[in-house]
């Protein structure tokens, strides 16, 4: 039933990778100097044919952390791009943050089809990832509510994307929004509730959820999304 559901909301063009670093405090500055002479390097090399959505840093929620998500050509794409970095000296570079991380996690996630990811663009202010972690069997629920609640709220702030887990943790969903600041935010956020129907959204939300985790990002200086 879950695959069926997939097929049913997903994009199905791309996979994004979710790669989450835990870095050691002490040793941020090191880790990403680390971190840019790998990503900035892979997502300039059309050989390897990956993209670098963004590079992001957690300023609110778990500090110390940092979100890189890769877009690859399907899974077929995600197989030939990881066998050619392994054998290359890309992989050197990526052994070199090693030193500085706590831990790491890799997922594997399919956009959303109302909800494709944004082009490369820079225009300040602050990233918002939205993590849900939904109760198994609700994604295709999750993803009418949300269709319909999008289109409303699209009048305030435009989605810089939404993608669902394939592989790792299963059944969560991701939300990035963008904002001038915090403030911005706030104000964004108040109007939404003005709209019809976004109570009923919200509502749903946290009907279909089990736990809801909301981070501020800022981006890297090399990523494509700032």
């Amino acid at each position: 039933m879950v695959q069926q559901h997939s097929r049913v909301v997903a994009r199905g063009k791309y996979i994004h990778g979710f790669e989450i670093h835990r870095v050691k405090p002490s040793a941020v500055d090191e880790y990403k100097k680390a971190a840019e002479g790998y990503y900035a390097s892979i997502k300039d090399d059309p050989e390897l044919h990956v993209k670098l959505t963004g590079s992001w840093e957690t300023v609110v929620g778990e500090q110390d952390t940092f979100f890189h998500i890769l877009e690859y050509e399907n899974y077929s794409g995600y197989d030939k791009t990881t066998a050619k970095i392994r054998t290359s000296e890309y992989y050197n570079a990526y052994k070199k943050m090693a030193p500085y991380l706590n831990s790491r996690s890799l997922q594997l996630s399919q956009e959303f089809a109302f909800f494709p990811t944004a082009p490369p663009h820079t225009e300040g202010g602050i990233f918002e990832l939205r993590c849900y972690q939904l109760k198994p069997g609700t994604l295709l629920e999750w993803e009418q509510t949300w269709r319909r609640g999008i289109e409303a709220r699209r009048k305030f702030v435009e989605p810089v994307g939404a993608w669902f887990s394939q592989v790792g943790r299963l059944h969560q969903v991701y939300h990035l929004w963008q904002y001038p600041d915090l403030k911005a935010r706030k104000e964004t956020r108040e109007k939404a509730w003005q709209l019809d129907g976004w109570a009923e959204t919200v509502a749903k939300t946290a009907h279909f959820s089990k736990f809801m985790d909301a981070y501020i990002l800022q981006p890297l200086p090399y990523s494509p999304l700032k």
